[in-house]
């Protein structure tokens, strides 16, 4: 009988898990919760949005954090052999494919408002805009103050978890450890720095076709930001734990490419929103 269940094959199947549906669930929930909380919706006198917002996110987290739990079980287990691994790369590489695509399409809406400022066919564009960019009333942020040293945190940590899979690649344990505490402490910092800009800029999320590709753009990058770093809590607590060896360490090679794959967004946002869609004020500082 033992025989009989014995594995032959490089693959892995996986056990039944509740994990995607209640992903999807706790998704729905986070943008329903946030659609009502941004336009001010409630429910029979009740501003449920917050509320619902935030069972969604707790959800989102539960979902990740026992997610992980699982992968680093069958990781530990032996389940993750050469062809496992390599599936498990061409899905992060889809994965983050699919992320560009998703931020293609907000730069795809801030060009197309910032460059059509004034179009004979569609006349109410000059009323959006004032037939300028930024458009009339928008003072944009400057580009070489806060956004540049936002800029040069996360590069910063770009260098700093790519030490780290190197630490990791020769045995360095506690260069691995160190590398990862810099990359959070300095995705913490962005996320502070983001949070003081967005508190002290003189445009409103609403009434403007800038102020809502900009807070969008940015705002969705800096939601991924806070989703790298927590990923890289979670590597940085794997590698206390003693996982992760030079010749195995998914997990923490998809923290890196997915770190990356941030930093890069950020400076396409910073040289295309911030810098470009500043207009000639923000040029000439």
């Amino acid at each position: 009988m033992a025989g009989a269940h014995a594995k032959n094959h490089d693959y892995h199947i996986i056990n039944p898990s509740p994990w995607p549906l209640l992903g999807a669930f706790s998704g729905f929930l986070m943008a329903f919760g946030a659609v009502f909380w941004m336009k001010g919706l409630s429910a029979g006198g009740l501003a449920i949005g917050p509320y619902v917002f935030g069972a969604g996110t707790l959800g989102v987290l539960y979902t990740m954090l026992s997610w992980w739990r699982d992968v680093t079980h069958e990781a530990n287990s032996g389940d993750h052999t050469r062809v496992v691994q390599l599936h498990h790369r061409y899905g992060m590489i889809m994965f983050i494919a699919s992320e560009v695509m998703f931020f293609v399409a907000w730069f795809w809406a801030y060009f197309e408002a910032a460059l059509y400022t004034a179009d004979p066919i569609q006349p109410q564009r000059v009323e959006f805009t004032g037939g300028m960019w930024p458009p009339k009333g928008i003072e944009a942020f400057d580009p070489w103050h806060l956004p540049l040293l936002n800029t040069l945190i996360l590069l910063t940590s770009g260098t700093t978890v790519t030490w780290a899979h190197h630490a990791l690649l020769h045995g360095d344990r506690k260069g691995l450890k160190y590398g990862l505490w810099l990359t959070i402490i300095l995705g913490v910092l962005f996320t502070a720095c983001q949070a003081y800009e967005y508190a002290h800029a003189h445009f409103g999320f609403s009434g403007s076709i800038y102020s809502a590709t900009f807070f969008m753009a940015t705002g969705f990058h800096g939601a991924h930001v806070i989703i790298g770093t927590i990923f890289l809590a979670v590597c940085l607590l794997r590698t206390y734990q003693g996982d992760f060896t030079p010749k195995q360490h998914l997990g923490f090679e998809f923290a890196a490419w997915y770190w990356h794959f941030v930093d890069v967004v950020w400076l396409f946002l910073f040289a295309a929103i911030y810098v470009w869609g500043a207009g000639a004020g923000g040029a000439a500082h």
